[in-house]
């Protein structure tokens, strides 16, 4: 890793004694000098945020409330101001490039107990509280206000509450309301990221960085078009219960929010302001603030997942009866190994119900002769794991398989991102990593940069995925759900959405069926959204059976890469449709989908392909892929791209997708 430093300037700011309090106003632009943040440090600690001179924030406060009686805030003695910028490029080991540009401009703002670090990109402004105490300290609440100059409109995931006794338990799994930002639901809390579109329709984007052991934020409305972050309280009794006892569910809190040691930073908290919506596609600045990994990673195996509950084990055409036993795994796994599939879950169902503990296996399975086999053949095997069962023995549950040869663990329901719950995911993935372990953290809140520090926190859900379809009722709208997401969930990072559905229906002729389920949309939506959506390690939901009668959709699934050389946002609307480029070694891949109006695209090449010849294997829309969202052609062609030619028209029907691998000749 090679750091560059363009400038590193600290200035010291002193005043007379008598002038201490004084109020004390900053400015910080972003490198490019388009975004600036006005701080006042006196007698109130407040920001605002402009871009290009258009007001973004209006004055909003910021401070923390300590247990003892104390305040991190204005009143508490200035003592200087430091400043650096900073220009770095770093390698990035599992994630959408190889290597990352953190570019910014920082001003620290330097009190008697705690430092207040702001940072400028050119793509958003970030700020954190340091504590510059040696004791220990407890976080009573912290005070995050954004108040927006003008009414925008905002894009809102509310929370939809799981439990009448514990408001903060929810699966971070709820569709976007689209409203007024004045008009916010009262009484109600969103979790992040969430989107908001200004007048000028410039995008603002609110979510955290380096979430490591501490409450998420959450967003509530304080009237007009002022929000405030919100924090669930730290647990003081939880018990196991829940979805078949495999949840901790919060029976009694303290009054106060956080424990942390000595010297600790609190998350960063990002506002993201883009001209265009296309920007928020390919942002690094969740990724950027999280603290870097340390030692070796190169363990760590990205890769596609043959997954077996979606379609509910309901494989054809064998000889056994399927289900949750040894013969059904051996057959997944023949077919991942088969297909150069890197990976075979065992999903929910292979250790005893109700009983919390992964160490007692349903006879049906033999597990090590599972692993075995799966060894044997080049496969890999992920286990899915219940909140509360792997807490139990987090350290001895690692130990054990991973000397048994399992490759990691889908880890489900933690439904909290309370403190105690944030220290769990930091905790398992520590544990897990010195095991050469992966983690998916399904039933979970949104990535707030875990995997920057622990590449083998390989995915994270916190979305709607597509297991949704299964019991979803028509008027729930995916499609337009899945061209919301990648400029607003998947600005936090990688999603487990778990595409790859082969029963495909328009929007009339979908409907729930929980053992035989489909998407809405096309079947090229379908495959689009292995290149646009993030996740290092992707799933192939659908059985089996059902691919082998499609190999040609099938080869294209098994071969797309799950991780990335280089990305290019090519163009998009939040809500209308996504385009995204991708490089791996030497070839590109594209993917766009749209909502439920048919479309039109021009895809502008020179954007990402050099100049030169190139065999394009695309996939699209069938002409009645309106009717039968399964339709589809693949083609192969040959283009040139020079200055004279350089764009591709596309077309897709409605909720339908394309997608293209381009090699160069």
């Amino acid at each position: 890793m090679q750091s560059r430093f363009l400038s590193a300037v600290a200035a010291l700011l002193l005043l007379p004694f008598c002038l201490a309090a004084a109020p004390r106003h900053f400015e910080l632009r972003s490198p490019d000098g388009r975004l600036c943040a006005g701080i006042d440090a006196a007698p109130q600690i407040s920001y605002t945020l402009a871009y290009d001179g258009t007001p973004v924030l209006s004055p909003s406060a910021l401070s923390v409330q300590l247990a003892d009686g104390s305040a991190w805030d204005g009143t508490v003695r200035f003592q200087k101001a430091l400043r650096r910028s900073a220009d770095e490029r770093f390698s990035a080991a599992v994630y959408k490039r190889a290597t990352v540009r953190d570019h910014y401009n920082e001003l620290t703002l330097r009190y008697k107990t705690f430092d207040l670090v702001l940072r400028a990109y050119d793509e958003g402004f970030a700020w954190r509280f340091v504590s510059r105490s040696k004791q220990d300290f407890i976080v009573r609440g912290e005070q995050a206000e954004f108040r927006f100059a003008e009414d925008l409109q905002a894009t809102v995931p509310y929370v939809k509450q799981d439990s009448p006794r514990d408001p903060f338990l929810n699966s971070f799994e709820a569709y976007y309301d689209i409203h007024p930002l004045s008009a916010w639901k009262q009484d109600q809390k969103a979790f992040l990221p969430v989107s908001f579109a200004m007048k000028n329709g410039w995008k603002v984007n609110i979510t955290e960085s380096d979430l490591l052991d501490y409450p998420g934020m959450y967003l509530r409305h304080l009237g007009g078009t002022a929000l405030g972050g919100l924090f669930a309280p730290y647990p003081k009794l939880i018990e196991q219960d829940g979805y078949n006892k495999l949840q901790g569910i919060v029976r009694t809190t303290e009054n106060y929010i956080a424990k942390q040691p000595a010297g600790a930073a609190l998350p960063w908290r990002i506002v993201a302001v883009a001209t265009e919506d296309r920007q928020l596609l390919d942002s690094d600045l969740v990724y950027v603030l999280s603290r870097p990994a340390q030692g070796d990673w190169s363990w760590v195996k990205p890769g596609k997942v043959a997954w077996d509950w979606w379609n509910d084990w309901n494989i054809s055409g064998v000889d056994f009866r399927a289900g949750i036993n040894t013969q059904t795994y051996k057959y997944y796994i023949d077919f991942a190994a088969a297909q150069g599939i890197e990976y075979v879950i065992l999903d929910e169902g292979w250790a005893v119900n109700l009983q919390a503990d992964l160490f007692q296996v349903i006879p049906e399975i033999d597990l090590p002769e599972i692993v075995r086999y799966a060894d044997a053949k080049g496969v890999g095997i992920i286990l899915w794991a219940g909140y509360w069962a792997m807490d139990r023995d987090v350290e001895g549950i690692c130990k054990h398989f991973s000397e048994m040869g399992v490759k990691g663990f889908k880890i489900d329901f933690m439904n909290r991102d309370d403190q105690l719950m944030v220290d769990f995911y930091t905790r398992t993935a520590e544990i897990a990593a010195r095991y050469h372990l992966l983690v998916d953290f399904h039933g979970a809140f949104k990535p707030c940069g875990l995997q920057r520090p622990y590449p083998n926190v390989i995915n994270h859900e916190g979305v709607a995925g597509l297991e949704q379809l299964k019991w979803a009722q028509p008027s729930v709208d995916q499609v337009t759900y899945d061209v919301q997401i990648p400029f607003i969930r998947m600005f936090a990072g990688p999603m487990d959405y778990t595409q790859g559905a082969m029963r495909n229906a328009t929007r009339r002729n979908y409907r729930p069926v929980n053992t035989e389920p489909m998407s809405q949309g096309t079947r090229c939506r379908q495959l689009a959204e292995y290149v646009i959506f993030e996740a290092p390690l992707t799933m192939l939901c659908d059985a089996p059976t059902n691919y082998l009668a499609e190999p040609e959709c099938l080869q294209w699934m098994a071969a797309v890469p799950t991780v990335w050389d280089e990305t290019v946002a090519l163009d998009g609307r939040i809500g209308d449709y996504a385009a995204i480029a991708r490089r791996k070694g030497a070839d590109w891949y594209v993917g766009a989908m749209t909502d439920w109006d048919a479309r039109d695209l021009t895809l502008d090449l020179s954007a990402f392909l050099p100049e030169g010849s190139y065999r394009v294997e695309i996939f699209r829309d069938g002409i009645n892929a309106d009717r039968k969202a399964s339709d589809y052609v693949r083609d192969i062609q040959t283009i040139t791209v020079n200055s004279a030619q350089h764009t591709l028209p596309l077309h897709m029907a409605p909720g339908g997708g394309w997608t293209a691998r381009f090699t160069r000749l």
